[in-house]
């Protein structure tokens, strides 16, 4: 089955339905993300009332660390469900076990009503989510990628990301109106109960819209052939080190800017610069909506020139202008934050554009959903997870608040060297040949008709 057969069986009404599918976990997830970080102070409250200020903010940020740490499981045990079941199921399963640890989460008794089971009840929870966390970029890169035309994958694929910023941008309009309508010791009783529930009933409808979903095409001829791989972990390992390496690279850029910008920003304008906590919310609005007018157009952009260009654009960005971009950030002016925190937002969305589509032509069919989930989880383990301690500890320990934009100009040449290494892979065929002869070929099944996919 050639890449145009392929591509006519996926009508406009099922490939709307595939971006809905793809983009409205990595939605649900990532406003369940938002939330936690925008409320990491009153959670540290919370959950963490006997230490100090810094302490429990910092409690609460390693509690944040803890479930990103347990990604890699999640990508082991999801990405080779994927390569080996399917897109469609684990796209189901993951979304439901977010659903209920985020609804967990929402109804967990506070540190005063039960003690030390209530952070004990919060790491278990923040466990499942980043269990399921590990299974959701996989699965949905591929999918989306294995759904949208060669010839607009990119723009397919940046739906993805326009999932993960609308729902930033819901979390950080939930926390700014939660704050206009409840005074700090409110929000604390129980306000912020309200986000985390509100997150479960869109998990609920996101579950239903992929258990109604077909797999995708590609996937569907691995079946056909008998060629679904029995041990896609060892084959990454073992045949595409190279490919794991490059996504790696770029998705330590991709992970580092994105919590710079989307998470760990908000704190540091609040705490750091002294911006009042409407204000930040604000800001991290602006950003948001930045990118997400941008990140569609930059993925239908590298359709057309390709994604080095962009990928590149992007890490010189971040080595030539974080510093200037926090040094206007620290005058504490108003127009100051708009310009330093939208200019960081637009660079951020030259990379969420274009790299999940760049990681996914990296990897063959066959294991696809595990090079992802594992280059993506272990590097959001060791750099995402872990951005607002690292910076909040470095700034305590140096008293240099420019801190943020030294990390950002360092993971801008780590992504640089990544990108310059990888081949431009735009309207790649991602079923060629060399995607289905991994194994022999099965019974029943001949040569020229292997090749002819």
């Amino acid at each position: 089955m050639n890449t145009n057969n392929i591509e006519g069986q996926i009508s406009r009404k099922g490939l709307r339905t595939s971006v809905a599918a793809g983009s409205i976990g990595v939605f649900v997830h990532w406003f369940e993300w938002a939330i936690y970080a925008y409320l990491a102070s009153t959670i540290a409250v919370v959950f963490f009332p006997q230490q100090d200020s810094t302490a429990a903010l910092l409690s609460v940020f390693a509690v944040f660390a803890i479930s990103f740490g347990v990604r890699p499981l999640g990508a082991l045990i999801f990405g080779t469900l994927g390569d080996r079941i399917g897109r469609k199921k684990t796209l189901s399963i993951v979304i439901l076990s977010m659903s209920r640890a985020t609804l967990v989460v929402g109804l967990l008794p506070t540190y005063d009503a039960i003690g030390l089971w209530a952070p004990i009840l919060l790491v278990a929870a923040r466990v499942v989510q980043g269990l399921a966390a590990g299974g959701e970029f996989g699965s949905a890169a591929a999918f989306l990628a294995e759904y949208s035309p060669r010839k607009h994958r990119g723009f397919g694929v940046s739906w993805l990301e326009f999932g993960s910023l609308l729902g930033f941008l819901a979390a950080s309009l939930v926390v700014f109106l939660l704050s206009s309508a409840m005074d700090a010791q409110a929000i604390a009783d129980g306000g912020w109960r309200i986000p985390f529930l509100i997150a479960v009933p869109l998990g609920v409808i996101g579950f239903y819209i992929r258990s109604k979903i077909e797999d995708t095409p590609e996937f569907r001829s691995l079946e056909e052939l008998g060629n679904v791989p029995q041990s896609p972990v060892k084959e990454v390992f073992t045949k595409h080190r190279k490919q794991l390496l490059q996504m790696s690279g770029l998705e330590i850029m991709m992970h580092v800017t994105f919590y710079v910008v989307l998470v760990y920003l908000l704190t540091y304008q609040e705490k750091v610069l002294g911006f009042d906590a409407g204000t930040a919310a604000l800001l991290s609005t602006a950003a948001s909506v930045a990118g997400l007018i941008l990140v569609p157009l930059v993925g239908a952009l590298s359709d057309r020139i390709g994604r080095k260009p962009l990928l590149i654009t992007a890490a010189v960005s971040l080595v030539v202008l974080a510093y200037p971009l926090f040094l206007i950030m620290q005058t504490g002016t108003a127009w100051a934050g708009i310009v330093s925190t939208i200019g960081l937002g637009v660079i951020l969305a030259l990379i969420l554009g274009v790299h999940a589509a760049a990681a996914a032509e990296l990897f063959p069919t066959r294991t696809r959903q595990t090079g992802l989930s594992i280059a993506y989880s272990v590097t959001a383990a060791v750099f995402a997870g872990t951005v607002p301690y690292v910076l909040t500890w470095l700034i305590a320990l140096t008293g240099n608040d420019m801190m943020p934009a030294f990390y950002l100009i360092l993971v801008g040449l780590v992504g640089l060297t990544a990108v310059l290494s990888m081949k431009e892979s735009k309207g790649k065929d991602l079923l060629s040949e060399d995607n289905v002869a991994e194994l022999p070929v099965a019974a029943g099944t001949t040569e020229a008709h292997r090749i002819s996919r």
